[in-house]
């Protein structure tokens, strides 16, 4: 079955069989025929009895088989997933993730707004309750902004919306139990947060940062050095009143493409390798063309491929990148 789920978050399964092979340089079908202000951010095939976790916000993680997903048609929207779970007020979805086994060899890696870490073997997710359990426990101010399938001997990167990454060995973090706090994996300043959790494959990929003022720089992982769990990192782009805050960091390859999503319900598709590699030490360049008093949201990768634009259909503009700026101050170190 080929599981999606939209970013507004609409879920729905399909038969494999119903997408047929392509010749390379053909036409694909789409996933699922999107509102204009939706679009598909998780996308994978799994068995029928494979499970799906799903990580919330408040720290708990709820269960499904792939069968119970609701099925859908390729041109159907699919049904709320919040609809699936008893969610409380304010509780939504941090991370989805399928599994077809519950291994010792395997861990979920998780991480919070506060910085806190933690890794916990996939195994201790074993025993479903439809009523969800704790996958970690939190601080009343804070909340888990990400979940991942690890091997356990991954490249873990932190990214806060000051714009500084930390770039550390997931050896560094010990497997915990289910309710255990985890331990520091940034240090982070007053009134800051990590916004994004990222496990690297290789260090051949890039690490993309966008602002809040439409700017963003693409920079190879390799360009970053090891700074330390616990540390505040190394800047990953200049968090100046040019650019404003950082507002997501996505792992990216050449043959992605992202979209970027602003406070006015725009979005802005666009292929990644239309925005050239940059140094650390540099401000970015223009990623959207913001409207007064508006400010951008987000980015997320977009997984199914782009059909053509159909007959008398002209496919959105794609933004220009502005000359590269340099940085407005050195690049130090930060301490323990």
């Amino acid at each position: 079955m080929v599981v999606t789920l939209s970013h507004t978050g609409y879920i729905k399964s399909q038969p494999l069989a119903d997408y047929r092979s392509q010749r390379r340089g053909g036409r694909g079908k789409q996933a699922a025929a999107m509102k204009t202000d939706d679009f598909i951010d998780h996308l994978f095939v799994a068995n029928t009895h494979d499970f799906i976790l799903c990580f919330t916000n408040r720290g708990r993680v709820y269960w499904l088989k792939v069968y119970e997903v609701p099925q859908g048609t390729r041109t159907s929207r699919g049904k709320p997933i919040v609809n699936l779970f008893p969610f409380e007020d304010g509780e939504k979805i941090s991370a989805i993730l399928p599994v077809k086994e519950f291994t010792d060899d395997r861990f979920i890696f998780m991480c919070t707004a506060q910085g806190t870490v933690k890794k916990t073997p996939l195994s201790d997710f074993s025993n479903p309750r439809r009523s969800g359990i704790i996958a970690v426990a939190l601080d009343a101010d804070d909340f888990l902004i990400g979940a991942e399938i690890t091997n356990g001997r991954q490249d873990v990167v932190l990214v806060s919306d000051s714009g500084k990454a930390v770039w550390f060995d997931e050896e560094d973090v010990r497997p915990m139990g289910r309710t255990a706090r985890g331990v520091r994996g940034m240090k982070l300043g007053e009134q800051q947060q990590v916004l994004s959790l990222l496990v690297a494959d290789n260090e051949q990929q890039t690490v993309l940062v966008a602002t809040e003022n439409g700017y963003g720089k693409r920079t190879a992982l390799a360009d970053f050095r090891h700074s330390g769990r616990g540390t505040q990192g190394v800047i990953a782009i200049a968090a100046s009143e040019r650019n404003g805050r950082v507002v997501a960091a996505r792992l990216v390859r050449d043959d992605d493409e992202i979209m970027l999503i602003t406070t006015g319900g725009v979005l802005i598709r666009t292929r990644v390798r239309e925005i050239r590699e940059l140094g650390r030490a540099t401000q970015g360049v223009t990623l959207i063309a913001l409207d007064a008093g508006e400010k951008l949201a987000g980015l997320e990768k977009v997984v199914e491929s782009e059909d053509e634009a159909a007959p008398g259909e002209a496919a959105a503009p794609e933004p220009v990148a502005a000359p590269e700026a340099p940085a407005a101050d050195p690049d130090t170190p930060a301490a323990e």
